[in-house]
Parts: C-alpha cells; structure tokens; sequence
C-alpha cells in the first residue's frame, strides 16, 4: 500500500511540474486573433494581454463597425488561446483526469 502512495505522489509531482512549464509555455504565446476578412486583427499573449491591434484604413470611416470588428477579433484570439491552453494543459496531465473541483498543487 505505501508503494502505491509513494507512486501516486511522485506521478502528482511530475504531472505537477508538466503543469506549471505547461503554463509557462501559454504566456508566452503570442495568438493573433481577426475579424472582417482580417481588416481587423487583435494578438494577445497567452495572459490574454493585447499586444497589437491592426485596423485597416478602409474600415475607420465607420465606427461603429470597427468597434465590432475589434471586439469580434479580440474574441477569436482569446478562443484560440483558451483551445491552445487546453491542449497543453492536457498534453501536461497525460490524459490523468483530476476529479472535478480537484487542483494542482494539492
């Protein structure tokens, strides 16, 4: 029984550590995100922090529309992040399922 306890937590520390680079890895990501056949692009970092925003001149002439515009672009790039976090996140824990409400570090 004790091995098996002492085998969980080294897999926990591990999974742990995949975790935390994992997470290091996303806010370094650089995700540029677009709207209206990219007349508008928003990149975030993977921290969600916007980095650039690119509006087409063609477009300046209605705000409205590029307000949507800048809105809809910065949503597409923080989906892309929130796809590309969990993909890491997964790829970190190896498919280990934690239970639900259950978080790392314990």
């Amino acid at each position: 029984m004790r091995g098996n306890i002492a085998q969980m937590m080294q897999q926990a520390q591990k999974m742990q550590e995949n975790l935390q680079k994992a997470q290091e890895e996303i806010a370094k990501l650089e995700v540029t995100g677009s709207a209206g056949g990219g007349m508008v692009t928003v990149t975030l970092s993977g921290t969600k922090e916007c980095r650039k925003v690119r509006i087409d001149p063609s477009v300046l002439s209605d705000q409205e529309m590029v307000e949507d515009l800048i809105a809809a672009a910065f949503n597409d790039a923080a989906n892309k992040i929130d796809t590309e976090s969990q993909s890491r996140m997964g790829s970190a824990t190896a498919g280990m399922k934690l239970p639900p409400g259950m978080k790392l570090p314990f």
